[in-house]
């Protein structure tokens, strides 16, 4: 922060770029909500859009929503197509290009809808789709059909009409005790009509947890007001998973939302999504990690970049994930390294090299920075016969 009292100026990349903003403007999570940058113009004023960008913006139209919060904006750099924070809110015209095995729905969310809202995948919890709203609209976004394709969303007419046939299908399934509010972005919501959302889930007495899946801590973290948090407290536990993809996004307004929710006793977990060109590389990944650890945030999941119609220029390879990983694992602390998965129709997919390998007698190991060593099956049985 710099310039007059009551005045905020632009990050370091975008100073001098933008007009001032009023500090009351600036820390107000609506004004934000209502300023959001959607057209060329609006673009201007924060960037040196390249032609490229001109034309994939005019091709979006018609095609995928935009927008990009003011906040967001100020961490772009202004001359640098190639920013990180950039290419991940800015269309490009790779998303308009076919891409061989892409689909709408990789992950499966339409097979397993049991009503407008619920998708039960797994046997104990089930994803709540409650909006398919967000604050910037992700080039990346694995439900890119439901939240930024204007020809599709899982709602129909309907987004805003009650609950009542989803919490009744949650109620009748007492084995389902976790519950991920998700969308879209549930943050999204005005406090009070969130508060009626968890509200009727912690009246069921079978559900244990509630989880909120939101951007909002990194796209617009003037989003988590005290009040807010506060009323998250009432309905323990609740815990919140956040989507930060590169260090960039990591700054104070971020640390200080992050801080708001853990003071009101609401967990903080990350879900980085694996992109060409963003972090698919060790250094900033390990970045990334480290800077997560120390505003106490827990890493939590990698996911390799699914083939999402209209996202599928961000993927890289599997091969190139393991690289990563291996980066990461031994060089910072355990609990700081997220577990690598494929998301398909079938679930969540664990993806790592083995660092172990059955052999006669034993076992042969291998450690983070390539060495190995072998176990015999007397230290370390590896079968109920070696262990007799």
């Amino acid at each position: 922060m710099s310039g007059t009292p009551g005045e905020h100026d632009a990050t370091a990349a975008t100073a001098g770029f933008r007009p001032r903003i009023p500090a009351a403007e600036w820390n107000d999570w609506r004004w934000h909500m209502r300023k959001r940058i959607n057209s060329t113009e609006k673009a201007r004023q924060w960037i040196h859009l390249t032609s490229e960008e001109e034309k994939a913006i005019a091709g979006s139209a018609g095609k995928y929503r935009w927008s990009i919060t003011p906040y967001y904006a100020s961490l772009m750099d202004p001359d640098d197509p190639s920013c990180p924070v950039r290419q991940q809110a800015v269309p490009a015209p790779a998303e308009l290009t076919e891409h061989p095995g892409a689909e709408v729905d990789p992950v499966g969310d339409t097979y397993y809808r049991v009503t407008n809202r619920v998708v039960h995948k797994y046997p104990d919890r089930v994803i709540l789709l409650v909006t398919e709203a967000c604050p910037v609209y992700c080039r990346h976004c694995t439900r890119k059909f439901h939240t930024t394709d204007l020809s599709g969303t899982y709602f129909r007419d309907d987004e805003g009409g009650a609950l009542d046939e989803d919490l009744r299908y949650i109620a009748e399934h007492p084995e389902i005790r976790d519950v991920l509010l998700t969308g879209g972005d549930p943050l999204s919501y005005p406090d009070g009509r969130l508060e009626e959302i968890v509200a009727g889930l912690r009246a069921i007495p079978t559900v244990e947890i509630v989880r909120i899946g939101s951007r909002f801590p990194v796209l617009l973290p003037q989003r988590i007001t005290d009040e807010l948090c506060a009323m998250l407290a009432r309905y323990h536990p609740v815990w919140l998973n956040t989507h930060f993809n590169h260090p960039k996004e990591i700054t104070a307004e971020s640390a200080a939302a992050v801080d708001r929710l853990l003071r009101h006793g609401v967990p903080v977990g990350n879900q980085t999504v694996l992109l060409r060109g963003i972090n698919d590389d060790v250094a900033t990944m390990r970045k990334l990690m480290t800077e997560l650890l120390r505003i106490r945030v827990r890493p939590y999941y990698l996911y390799h970049c699914d083939n999402v119609t209209g996202v599928s220029h961000f993927m890289t390879t599997v091969e190139k994930g393991w690289e990563v990983m291996e980066g990461l694992q031994g060089h910072i602390t355990g609990f700081g390294v997220p577990q690598y998965v494929l998301t398909t129709r079938i679930g969540k997919i664990p993806v790592a090299r083995p660092y172990f390998t059955p052999t006669p007698g034993g076992l042969r190991l291998r450690n983070h920075a390539g060495q190995e060593m072998t176990l015999d099956a007397a230290t370390c049985p590896v079968t109920e016969d070696d262990a007799r």
